[in-house]
């Protein structure tokens, strides 16, 4: 007998929506498939066999974040499948920054009526923020929660799991005067400040549809969307190459409070500002906001998605092997000895 409930469908939750959802979104899931997933979607837990080849004291890493109201652009464009890349992207470039590979990614979708195309949609961006980060959709959740969200609106979070040795976790004791920091370009603004974007473009009202000549002919509206960059393959790359001494993910307070979440007591980032490549995204962002260079670099990344230090003698090698893996990565300053935990001139 086929699962389904007059009364709960009264109330406005349809669970067969929930089947046909689980359904359409198997196919994306398949694309993830790495060794290690024991299990199919739909059962009450995920299943993941840990490789422990290589790993002599393994140490698991997690890390969980949501998209945010960057959303709100989502719902405004009737399009659904990018910002499930922002919210595995926001997990597992955390992950990294530990030095850690990712393993694995659950997602939990809350809605106000499923629509099961727009949760497979949705899927579909999770699904390839996995693929770009070699980690497995190994489960999730889709609750639908009318009179909670609007009809036509959703919430998506999520969480990963990854794994290092411990013998490899980053160690910024090990820093010192005179060190490299490089920084590795953002693909936009990604999935921070965007209650801060919404009101600067007043996008309920205004036209952020239409080709925008400062954005190089794209709408505000397109670029904002630009899903966020995922670091996992380029910087598992380098690990193998460098000592690579910190990482820091810029995400929401941008340099001046991501920075120093990597850096050692009694040392500080002398940023060269002349040096950091801003996109046009944020030059326009801070013309129509009227916002200082000061608050911009403390709330969005400003072009610089994620930064880390390595030292002198193999900076060199470290800018080779991220070109090798596709990133432009450039020098953006340099370790000081400062309490000052981050200064930009």
């Amino acid at each position: 007998m086929k699962s389904y409930s007059e009364s709960y469908a009264a109330a406005g939750v349809d669970i067969t929506a929930g089947y046909r959802a689980v359904e359409l979104m198997k196919q994306h899931i398949a694309k993830t498939m790495v060794g290690g997933k024991t299990t199919d979607i739909g059962g009450f837990g995920g299943l993941f066999e840990l490789d422990m080849t290589g790993l002599e004291r393994p140490v698991l890493v997690s890390g969980t974040d949501g998209v945010g109201t960057k959303l709100k652009l989502a719902f405004l464009s009737d399009k659904h499948n990018t910002v499930g890349i922002d919210c595995v992207a926001m997990c597992v470039n955390d992950i990294i920054c530990c030095g850690a590979k990712p393993l694995f990614f659950l997602d939990y979708i809350a809605c106000g009526k499923n629509v099961p195309e727009k949760i497979a949609d949705i899927v579909s961006g999770i699904a390839e923020g996995c693929v770009q980060s070699g980690c497995a959709l190994i489960g999730g959740e889709t609750a639908e929660m009318p009179g909670f969200y609007p009809i036509d609106e959703y919430d998506l979070a999520g969480f990963s799991v990854g794994v290092v040795d411990k013998s490899k976790v980053l160690d910024n004791s090990t820093i010192e005067e005179g060190d490299v920091i490089i920084g590795i370009p953002s693909s936009g603004v990604h999935s921070n400040g965007f209650s801060l974007v919404r009101k600067v473009f007043d996008i309920e009202n205004a036209d952020i549809k239409s080709p925008c000549e400062e954005l190089g002919g794209k709408s505000i509206l397109e670029t904002l969307l630009t899903p966020t960059k995922i670091y996992v393959k380029p910087m598992l790359a380098l690990f193998e190459k460098v000592t690579v001494k910190a990482v820091s993910h810029i995400t929401g307070g941008g340099f001046y409070e991501n920075i120093p979440r990597s850096l050692p007591d009694g040392f500080g980032a002398k940023i060269d500002r002349s040096a950091v490549k801003v996109l046009p995204i944020f030059d326009l962002i801070a013309k129509t906001g009227n916002i200082s260079e000061r608050d911009m670099f403390n709330t969005f990344n400003m072009g610089v998605g994620m930064s880390l230090v390595v030292s002198k003698a193999e900076a060199d090698e470290a800018l080779k092997s991220l070109k090798e893996s596709g990133e432009d990565a450039y020098i953006i300053g340099e370790i000081v000895k400062s309490e000052d935990k981050v200064t930009i001139c």
